[in-house]
């Protein structure tokens, strides 16, 4: 037929293509895959995310080439990387800083997701996905982190396996598995090494490859919050809201990767440690099962949720069971559950704000830590607003995200800090407005005026 394409079978692109959907693959992925023409720079976050993801893996088989994964060398081993590999630290200093820089981009990728809805329907299983990857990356950073053998790796290792021990019956027997031995020692780097070199890593490739396809199947999210699959379309059946990934975006997310090389370059070389905050000072000086550091803290991209650990004190369960008890009757008289569920769930409260004050506060504190990052799973169904993006969203949803997102600064960095009566009381405070807007959303959500949503999306050439 005249104007359609045809598949060149010659050749060695043609010899590949016959036995591998190479050339199909590249159609769907990049050339023939349109994307909303409305995107901004928070659309970089991904693709950078992808890029050190890739610096990640390279930087690690150079480092596992010279790493000693036991307990009486693997000091030394990374100070001969330093100091005697050619070009070894460089090599260990953008791991360093890329593990730092990987959290960087993801929380500025999710955060994203939050204010354009990316998470609402049909992206759920992208959400999901998504925050799954989050999980993994915790993993992978909390094992690597004990890879070094410094006394904040070995102590913050020692404190967070300890926190296992918490969980009712099981937990001294877990937290006893998961070391390998009765403290911190040559079995727990042993197997930390193989997660965090084998295991994590290839269910993180997984979900990555996951999180791609799940996107490309139901299309991209953009600032409006507009599908651009559902809106006009051109004559081959493209829409007219969209443009091909390739060469547009491939050339747009090109420039943000050189912004992004040339800031992981000047962290490089010019301040690896930023301040003790990617590499603690503590962790320059050899484990020592001896003598324990005066403070003992997480990297900074675990600082919030160590907060919200450290927040929930004896005295603080009671804020939690008397918001359990407060959700139970909300959701029995107010609530539009129905059957059964109607008398579940708030007996299920009741019984958890009875058990708030039998067990232990530290297992409570798990239970918050772990708590905050699952309930991101739930945010496509706890988001009721009848738009997606906030540019369409009132005014003072505005403000709630401002406050949301300087609690979560302002947990983190107490987190860094020594635990005093006046931090521990203002990470109280953060951690019940980060639980509360999330537990909250199904309401909030749904109140204030909101602006109409445009029938295609919002593009200024540029």
């Amino acid at each position: 037929m005249a104007g359609e394409k045809t598949v060149d079978t010659t050749g060695l692109l043609g010899w590949i293509d016959k036995r591998f959907p190479l050339t199909s693959t590249y159609k769907a992925h990049l050339s023939e895959y349109y994307a909303p023409k409305n995107f901004n720079f928070w659309y970089f976050f991904g693709s950078l995310a992808l890029l050190v993801l890739v610096i990640q893996i390279v930087t690690g088989i150079f480092l596992v080439m010279s790493y000693k994964p036991d307990a009486a060398l693997a000091f030394n081993s990374v100070e001969y990387i330093m100091r005697e590999v050619p070009w070894g630290w460089l090599i260990r200093y953008m791991h360093s800083t890329g593990a730092s820089m990987f959290f960087v981009v993801v929380y500025l990728h999710m955060l994203r997701g939050l204010f354009y809805g990316s998470y609402r329907k049909p992206r759920e299983l992208v959400w999901v996905f998504g925050v799954a990857i989050f999980l993994c990356l915790m993993g992978e950073a909390f094992f690597g982190y004990l890879l070094p053998w410094g006394q904040m790796s070995y102590w913050g290792a020692q404190v967070i396996v300890n926190l296992f021990s918490a969980i009712p019956f099981i937990g001294p027997d877990l937290s006893l598995w998961i070391r390998g031995d009765y403290v911190v020692s040559d079995a727990t780097l042993n197997r930390f090494f193989a997660f965090h070199v084998i295991a994590i890593p290839l269910v993180l490739l997984g979900l990555v490859v996951a999180h791609v396809i799940a996107l490309h199947e139901v299309g991209s999210n953009n600032p409006d919050g507009v599908e651009i699959k559902q809106g006009p379309k051109d004559r081959n059946g493209h829409p007219m809201d969209g443009i091909p990934f390739h060469p547009y975006y491939t050339v747009h997310d090109i420039m943000g990767v050189a912004g992004f090389l040339m800031v992981f370059a000047a962290i490089i070389f010019f301040g690896p440690e930023m301040g003790g905050y990617f590499l603690e000072y503590n962790n320059f000086i050899p484990a020592d099962s001896l003598k324990t550091p005066p403070h003992i803290a997480p990297v900074w991209y675990f600082t919030p949720f160590y907060s919200m650990l450290r927040a929930t004190t004896s005295d603080f369960t009671w804020v939690f069971s008397a918001g359990a008890v407060i959700a139970a009757i909300a959701l029995f008289f107010k609530g539009k559950l129905s059957g059964l569920w109607r008398f579940g769930v708030p007996i299920v409260l009741l019984i958890i704000a009875v058990f708030m004050k039998t067990l232990d506060a530290k297992f409570w504190g798990v239970v918050t830590m772990g708590g905050s990052v699952v309930i991101l799973f739930f945010l496509p169904w706890l988001d009721k607003c009848p738009v997606k993006s906030i540019r369409y969203r009132p005014t003072w949803h505005k403000f709630l995200y401002a406050i949301f997102i300087i609690d979560f600064v302002v947990l983190g960095f107490i987190g860094t800090q020594a635990p005093t009566p006046a931090l521990n009381l203002i990470s109280q405070i953060g951690t019940m407005l980060y639980l509360g807007f999330f537990f909250l959303m199904p309401v909030w959500s749904r109140l204030g005026t909101f602006k109409p949503v445009p029938d295609r999306v919002t593009f200024h050439a540029h």
